[in-house]
């Protein structure tokens, strides 16, 4: 593996969907946080396969499709994302955009490249 796709591995240690499900609060089912896990685990994947040099356009695509797919979880119950956890999630984009050399403040009104998309 090499060192890009070494670093985008290491971003899946900030994931907080493992705290999540042991909050006990009701929404944060296994089933919920690995859906979670999953549209970033894509976004990790996709972004990848598209290697470090790809233009910064190619990334962020990867990025919106992921953010749309976290919106959609959110369409299906809109417990899943309160605003601790939204916040949460754009840092998370945050650390995945900066591993991939994207600066997250030049997005989002400086908030990160999620907040280009999400609801």
């Amino acid at each position: 593996m090499g060192e890009y796709r070494e670093r985008l591995t290491e971003s899946k240690n900030h994931y907080p969907f493992d705290r999540w499900a042991q909050s006990g609060l009701e929404q944060y089912t296994d089933e919920a946080c690995a859906s979670f896990a999953a549209v970033f685990d894509q976004l990790i994947e996709t972004l990848g396969t598209l290697g470090e040099h790809v233009s910064e356009s190619q990334k962020l695509a990867a990025f919106k499709v992921a953010v749309e797919a976290l919106n959609a979880l959110n369409e299906e119950d809109e417990s899943l994302i309160e605003t601790g956890e939204r916040k949460e999630l754009c840092e998370l984009c945050n650390v995945v955009a900066t591993v991939t050399g994207i600066d997250p403040r030049k997005y989002g009104d400086g908030e990160g490249p999620a907040s280009e998309w999400r609801d």
